[in-house]
């Protein structure tokens, strides 16, 4: 751990000099970390060193300081272990370089290298492929930290269930994967959590048939919630929609959104579909239009007005789905007000 009792330190005068040298923006690391400035001992020129065998210019070298200024605080020997673990799923230096330019922090935590280095492994064994690992180190490095031996117990309480709910052996291993490309994020949950969600999904009258549909579709994010929000979320959708509980079970099927948002979320995304005209009716007929925030729903209903498409009496199909969904909804109804309208008996002007 490094002080932080900055008033009673001078910075580092060695450690100035050498990042003068390298062309780092000092001001900008005083204006963030003044304290790796204050530090007795700093690595510039060692840290430096390694990033420019590994291929880093000299402009890339002063970026990775600049944003991660603790980088000149490891020992080179911890640097060239991070190193060497990080090589184990990386193509190359190239590449290599190329993540510690765009995610300095993840590279420059050493702290739980044992740790790192056994979930690698174990990833690799779980037949993760090397390119999903260092998405995984890279955006989702605290997954690391944990020991190895409560991933595999996180992976195995899945395993268990995805076959007690009557999935397949064979399609298992497909799944796992699936589910942690998805949301690395299931491992930082403990395994009693996830067999709580699943149970409390069966106590309201899913079957297994239908949970493990859920698992697929909400893409391992049940397992970050509990039970009391999604009792308050589902009871909050019963009285909207007043529905029964088999109904409001179809619901949630056709969108998990309504088991996954709290109700703030959900009443405030409701409060603006209600703004502009759209009926509860139309709501429950396409609850997946609950999946977008207000900002996005706004802006197409306002592209598809611009094409006098009247939302209010439509039918909402047509605003759900991602960016790529609506662009091509929104081009078919583009080209189909643009088509001219066939006279079969308008006289054909023929040239001679």
């Amino acid at each position: 751990s490094y002080t932080t009792d900055t008033k009673s330190r001078e910075e580092n005068k060695k450690t100035l000099e050498n990042l003068y040298s390298l062309s780092v923006d000092i001001a900008k690391i005083r204006r963030l970390k003044e304290w790796v400035l204050l530090q007795d001992v700093a690595y510039v020129k060692e840290i430096a060193g390694i990033l420019r065998e590994m291929g880093a210019d000299e402009t890339t070298v002063a970026s990775i300081i600049e944003r991660c200024p603790e980088a000149i605080l490891h020992t080179p020997a911890e640097i060239n272990s991070q190193r060497a673990l990080w090589q184990l799923v990386c193509q190359n230096e190239k590449q290599l370089i190329k993540l510690i330019q765009q995610f300095p922090e993840s590279f420059f935590t050493t702290e739980y290298q044992q740790n790192q280095r056994a979930n690698i492994l174990f990833f690799q064994e779980l037949g993760l492929k090397n390119n999903i690992i260092t998405r995984f180190l890279t955006s989702a490095p605290s997954i690391f930290y944990n020991p190895v031996e409560k991933n595999k117990n996180v992976i195995e309480t899945l395993q268990r269930n995805y076959l007690n709910l009557g999935g397949s052996e064979a399609n298992m291993k497909i799944w796992i994967l699936k589910l942690l490309s998805q949301n690395p994020f299931i491992l930082l949950n403990t395994s009693t959590a996830i067999q709580e969600n699943l149970e409390f999904l069966q106590k309201n009258y899913f079957t297994d048939q239908e949970v493990l549909q859920l698992l697929s579709k909400l893409k391992g994010f049940i397992f970050q919630l509990n039970s009391t929000t999604m009792q308050k979320s589902m009871l909050f959708s019963k009285n909207i929609f007043k529905c029964s509980d088999q109904e409001l079970k179809q619901l949630v099927l056709k969108c998990p959104a309504l088991l996954y948002y709290s109700v703030t979320v959900l009443e405030e995304r409701l409060e603006g579909l209600l703004k502009e005209g759209i009926s509860i009716a139309q709501i429950r007929e396409t609850p997946m239009v609950l999946e977008l925030t207000t900002q996005i729903v706004q802006y197409r209903i306002k592209k598809l007005s611009a094409l006098g498409y009247d939302i209010k009496s439509g039918n909402l199909e047509s605003l759900t789905g991602t960016k790529k969904d609506f662009e091509v909804t929104y081009g078919k109804i583009q080209s189909k007000k643009e088509r001219p309208i066939f006279n079969p008996v308008a006289p054909l002007h023929i040239e001679d």
